[in-house]
């Protein structure tokens, strides 16, 4: 049989796998190959190659192999959970983006993390056994005698009857799964769990609740030890905390998932809007505002009335039913519908900083990532057809720009079209060729996930990475001809006919008080200049004898715009440098005999131990200078 690797092809014999594959191209290193690839789906090293594909060789290093190793390491964790806890039944296992989790029924059983140490312990002696994962596929019958007595496997057997099951098995463990899974147990070495959580079958809150077991799982000692390290890492610079520790926000039993910004947190949300309202006049935007509440009769246009109700927050005015408004979409239709347009007015940029709400689940909430209430910072832009791709490029220039200055790089993906479409496939095709283009145009390179885009247009996704390797989903941009069809917007073309312009949805940071929690945890509470509550922190040595200089720089400095403050209490000055140090304040001025006398100041930038002292002019200038580029100090 031939099959091509590389472009060339290469002749292996009937029935050949991808160890065999392996050792006839790279021999060398065939032992750090742990599946191949067919047409961008993942094989296991033991599947019988086909003739004339092409395939690419997955190497340790890679994320396809992280991915397989982690999903292999549940199924390990699996098989000593078995010996440990005999009758203990299993949900699904799969892997995620910094490891894996397990959930399983443990009867009357409550695992804690004080049995962690037994599981690694019985997981290790397992996985020196070496086992193979070995891939079977089973009829309905066979599975339902080898799940007997396992109620969520046989659930899943019912809704898969007429089909040709997939188990794999490793030692005396076997589970259903598509798999793939790295050739056997042997390769899994460095490996830790992590926490343990409550989660309910199959993410319904009217199932059981099962025990959601989360680990992950390296190729090298080292690998692991750099990833536990962020995770610590991340533990301290969880925005809940550091959120408490600087004065940003609180969340009160008496509004689950309402955050309230206390006054620092809103001298950085303030800062971070006014930052994006100066960024949106640069680019072209208008500026609207839309109603909190609309009446039903909006959201029956729009469609949320029938697709995201139970979302949607409602009541009752002048007999009449409301809903509070979970997106900015239709209140900007009505805005756009507000004037006739002319095919030279587009395309026209419509920015709205607007607060939104949503009913989520009270297990989802979390801080300030997952709430009940946020700002969305929308835009919707009206194009022709024609602008579309220009338009596309100018939006990925604004998100250059913040990311940027946020310290945050990202990869895009690309969402085509899905079975569920609306608009004709000819639409579709010139709007995914015009994103792809706008990317490739502007330098940045993509990913697809085919036939993931919403219904009405593709989409492009901004994933995020912050500072600790973690991904967000924030920027996005989707095309739409949905809503401009619903609420029959249109623009007088050149011919002087009617024509429905396309709308783009775009947003930036995504939800403000998830950005501001991404942020925080980004920079670890330690803002750059431009955002920080206080920017600087006045600390006279003696208060009787510079309180007055200090006085003096404390109003001339807020004269500017500066967010200064004036610790004239009777601390010790070492005392009130480590509090100004615990506050992360970006410059700390020590004010003595020297420097009233000389009109100079002596600061320190956080996270240095260097005083330099200047002129009070000099210091203003570079402070002004930091805040002007969005410097870290």
């Amino acid at each position: 049989m031939k099959i091509i690797y590389e472009g060339k092809e290469i002749e292996l014999s009937e029935g050949a796998n991808g160890f065999d594959l392996a050792k006839a191209v790279d021999l060398e290193n065939k032992n750090k190959v742990v599946g191949y690839m067919v047409e961008e789906q993942i094989k296991d090293m033991r599947m019988p190659l086909e003739s004339g594909k092409e395939v690419k060789l997955i190497y340790i290093g890679s994320k396809e192999a992280f991915s397989m190793l982690n999903h292999s390491t549940s199924h390990l964790m699996a098989q000593a959970l078995t010996h440990l806890y005999p009758g203990c039944k299993f949900g699904f296992g799969p892997d995620i983006d910094e490891g894996y989790y397990y959930d399983v029924d443990f009867g009357d059983v409550k695992i804690t993390e004080a049995d962690f140490a037994k599981i690694e312990a019985e997981m290790k002696k397992c996985a020196k056994e070496n086992n193979p994962f070995v891939r079977k596929d089973i009829t309905a019958e066979e599975a339902r005698i080898a799940f007997a007595g396992n109620e969520y496997k046989q659930e899943l057997i019912e809704e898969h009857k007429d089909e040709m099951l997939t188990t794999y098995t490793n030692g005396d463990f076997i589970d259903f799964c598509r798999g793939p899974h790295i050739p056997s147990t042997g390769l899994i070495k460095h490996f830790k769990l992590l926490n343990v959580a409550g989660a309910y079958w199959r993410g319904n809150s009217d199932n059981k609740q099962l025990t959601r077991i989360y680990g992950t799982s390296w190729y090298t000692e080292e690998d692991l030890k750099e990833h536990l390290e962020i995770l610590e890492k991340r533990k301290l610079n969880d925005h809940r905390r550091l959120g408490k520790e600087l004065g940003l926000f609180l969340i009160s039993d008496y509004g689950p998932g309402f955050p309230f910004f206390l006054p620092n947190g809103m001298l950085l949300k303030n800062a971070l809007m006014e930052y994006w309202r100066n960024l949106h006049t640069r680019y072209g935007y208008k500026f609207i505002e839309t109603p909190t509440m609309l009446n039903k009769e909006l959201w029956l246009t729009s469609g949320h009335w029938d697709h995201y109700k139970e979302n949607m927050y409602t009541t009752e005015i002048d007999d009449k039913e409301f809903a509070i408004k979970p997106m900015n979409c239709p209140g900007a239709m009505i805005i756009y519908n507000n004037d006739i347009h002319s095919y030279k007015d587009l395309p026209l940029r419509l920015a709205e900083a607007g607060h939104v709400h949503r009913h989520e689940a009270s297990g989802a909430l979390n801080g300030l990532f997952r709430v009940r209430a946020f700002t969305q910072d929308d835009s919707h832009i009206f194009v022709r057809q024609d602008q579309i791709e220009d338009e596309v490029k100018n939006i990925m220039k604004l998100f250059d720009e913040v990311y940027t200055v946020f310290g945050l790089s990202y990869k895009i993906v690309l969402s085509t079209m899905p079975e569920d479409h609306i608009g004709s496939e000819e639409f579709w095709q010139k709007s995914e060729a015009a994103l792809a283009e706008a990317c490739k145009s502007s330098g940045h390179e993509y990913t697809i996930n085919p036939g993931d885009g919403a219904f009405y247009g593709p989409k492009l996704d901004f994933k995020l990475k912050d500072s600790m390797g973690r991904t967000w989903q924030c920027g996005t941009i989707q095309l739409d001809v949905n809503l401009p069809q619903r609420f029959n917007c249109s623009y007088i073309d050149e011919k002087g006919e009617k024509v429905m312009p396309v709308m783009l949805h775009r947003v930036v940071f995504g939800s403000i008080e998830r950005f501001i929690g991404i942020i925080t945890e980004n920079f670890g509470g330690a803002f750059p200049t431009f955002l920080a509550p206080v920017q600087v922190n006045i600390l006279p040595v003696n208060v009787l004898a510079h309180g007055e200089y200090a006085k003096k720089l404390d109003e001339a400095l807020k004269a500017e715009g500066i967010r200064s403050q004036l610790d004239d209490s009777n601390e010790k000055l070492g005392y009130r440098m480590r509090q100004s140090i615990v506050k992360k304040i970006p410059f700390t001025l020590v004010l003595g005999d020297k420097e009233a006398e000389n009109g100079e100041v002596t600061y320190r930038v956080y996270g240095q131990e260097k005083n330099v002292t200047v002129s009070f002019e000099e210091f203003k200038k570079m402070l002004h200078h930091s805040i002007k580029t969005y410097a870290r100090y």
